[in-house]
C-alpha cells in the first residue's frame, strides 16, 4: 500500500521553507530554497517551489514520485493579489492535492495550533492576520513599494535614504550613518543609487539587523528610525486586538528585535508562537484531508441509507 505523506511550506520575499512529515505525524526533511513570492518575481517564485520540493523529499531519502502520493498545502506572500493566485491555480503541480494560501494564514495556524487568532508577521515584509470563525481580515503587506512599513526592508531603506541625505549634508550624521555608509562599500552617493535603484526588498532587509544594534546604543539616527517603523506595528498590533482575537503572536526574523520597541500594553498582550509558518500548513493539510475524508464517509453511509447504488470500482 503506497504511503501517504503531507508537504508545508511557507514561501516569502526572502526564502521558501518545506516541511515533510509522514501520516503518523512522524516528522520526515525540512528544506530551505529562495525567494517565493509569486506576485515579485513568478519565475525566480517557480524556481525556489521546484527546487525546495525536490530538496525537502531528497533530504527525507524519498523519491520525489512520492509527490503524487503527498497531500500540500503553499502559503505564499502575494497570494492575497487575486491575478496572482489565479496564475499560481494553473500550475500543474506533482502532489495527490494542493491548497493555496497566504503565507499570513500558515502563520496563524502554526502560531495558535487553531483555526482562529492573530498575528503580525515582521520579516523582509510587514503585515497583520486575524482569522476568526472561517473570516481571515488582513491589514498592511502590500508590497515593498506601496507598504510593508516596520520591516526588514523598509527599515533597511529608510537607513539608506537617510545615509543619502547626510552625505549631501542634508541630514546630521552619526555613528550608525558612518557605519552603513562603510558597509555600503560605495564610493559616492551616486555610487549607492546605482547599486540600489533596482535593489529587492531583501537586499534592503539585510541592513536591518545593524540598524537594530545601533539603535540598542541610543544613536539617535537608529532610534528615530526603529520607533518611526515600530509605531506602525504598534498601530498594526492595535488594529487586529480590536477584534478580539484569542491570541496575537509576531512572526519573523525581525519580530524579536522590534518587539521591545512597542508599548508596554501591546507587549502585555502579545504570546509566542507555539509552531513555524511551514507547521501550520502541514496542520492545514492535515485538517483538510481529515474533513475530505469525513465527507466521504458520509456519502457512502447516505447513499447505503437511501439504497443508492454505490459504485463498484473492480
Amino acid at each position: 500500500m503506497e504511503k501517504t505523506y503531507f508537504l508545508g511550506i511557507d514561501g516569502g520575499g526572502s526564502k521558501c521553507k518545506a516541511r515533510l512529515e509522514d501520516a503518523d505525524g512522524n516528522f520526515l526533511g525540512e528544506y530551505v530554497s529562495g525567494p517565493a513570492n509569486p506576485m515579485r518575481d513568478y519565475e525566480l517564485a517557480m524556481t525556489s517551489l521546484k527546487d525546495v520540493i525536490a530538496g525537502v523529499f531528497a533530504t527525507a531519502n524519498l523519491n520525489i514520485d512520492n509527490a503524487a502520493n503527498t497531500h500540500a498545502v503553499m502559503g505564499l506572500a502575494g497570494l492575497n493579489i487575486p491575478c496572482c493566485l489565479t496564475k499560481m491555480s494553473q500550475w500543474q503541480h506533482p502532489f495527490a492535492t494542493l491548497q493555496l494560501t497566504t503565507d499570513l494564514h500558515i502563520a496563524c495556524v502554526g502560531a495558535h495550533e487553531r483555526t482562529s487568532g492573530a498575528i503580525v508577521i515582521i520579516g523582509t515584509g510587514s503585515s497583520g492576520l486575524v482569522c476568526e470563525e472561517g473570516r481571515q481580515l488582513e491589514y498592511g503587506g502590500h508590497g515593498f513599494s506601496l507598504g510593508d512599513k516596520g520591516s526588514g526592508a523598509w527599515f533597511g531603506a529608510e537607513s539608506i535614504r537617510y545615509a543619502l541625505e547626510t552625505i549631501d549634508k542634508l541630514q546630521p550624521s552619526s555613528r550608525f550613518t558612518v557605519k552603513l555608509i562603510e558597509s555600503l562599500d560605495c564610493q559616492s552617493a551616486q555610487n549607492i543609487v546605482e547599486v540600489f535603484a533596482q535593489a529587492s526588498p531583501a537586499q534592503f532587509a539585510q541592513y536591518a539587523p545593524l540598524l537594530f544594534d545601533y539603535a540598542d546604543l541610543k544613536d539617535p539616527v537608529a532610534v528615530k528610525i526603529v520607533k518611526e517603523g515600530s509605531l506602525y506595528i504598534n498601530q498594526l498590533c492595535q488594529q487586529l486586538l480590536q477584534k478580539k482575537p484569542q491570541g496575537l503572536s509576531l512572526i519573523g526574523g525581525l519580530s524579536d528585535k522590534v518587539a521591545p520597541w512597542l508599548t508596554p500594553e501591546i507587549q502585555a498582550q502579545i504570546t509566542p508562537a507555539l509552531n513555524s509558518p511551514e507547521v501550520g500548513a502541514v496542520l492545514i493539510a492535515r485538517q483538510q484531508q481529515a474533513l475530505e475524508k469525513n465527507n466521504q464517509h458520509s456519502h457512502l453511509n447516505s447513499q447505503q441509507k437511501t439504497g443508492t447504488p454505490i459504485p463498484d470500482n473492480k
